[in-house]
């Protein structure tokens, strides 16, 4: 069965290891989108946070992003299913690993489980690093 790693990354931190050992995958840089780290109410949230998906549904350009990201992805894992392989590695960047690359990797790993047979592993590379505010009690 393919097993596809979706990861979210931070470009500062560097391009995320595969380690499938196939040496490769999809690397998509989230960075051409709007960053809700720029806007104060929406720093201290993940792309894992429903106020990230509100910010990105009032702008066309992700899901246009997404979409063309999406077909790319599923005439690979059709093939890769049909052939058999075992590995797919898909990886999303932006800047700090928080937004962009965070909600993008967090909806392609919905629609490929929706969709495929496949087991999907779904890792947020830089979570320990994000500047969340504090829950108020």
């Amino acid at each position: 069965m393919l097993k596809i790693t979706i990861n979210s990354f931070s470009y500062k931190k560097g391009l995320p290891i595969d380690k499938s050992g196939n040496g490769g995958g999809f690397v998509f840089d989230c960075r051409c989108l709007p960053n809700p780290y720029k806007f104060e109410e929406y720093k201290y949230f993940s792309g894992e946070d429903k106020q990230i998906d509100e910010f990105f549904s009032k702008r066309p350009a992700v899901e246009v992003f997404l979409s063309s990201i999406l077909n790319i992805i599923s005439i690979a894992v059709n093939k890769y299913i049909d052939r058999d392989f075992t590995n797919l590695s898909i990886s999303f960047g932006c800047t700090g690993g928080q937004h962009r690359s965070v909600y993008l990797a967090k909806l392609t790993a919905e629609y490929l489980s929706s969709k495929y047979p496949a087991v999907i592993e779904l890792n947020h590379l830089e979570k320990n690093n994000w500047i969340l505010k504090p829950v108020a009690e």
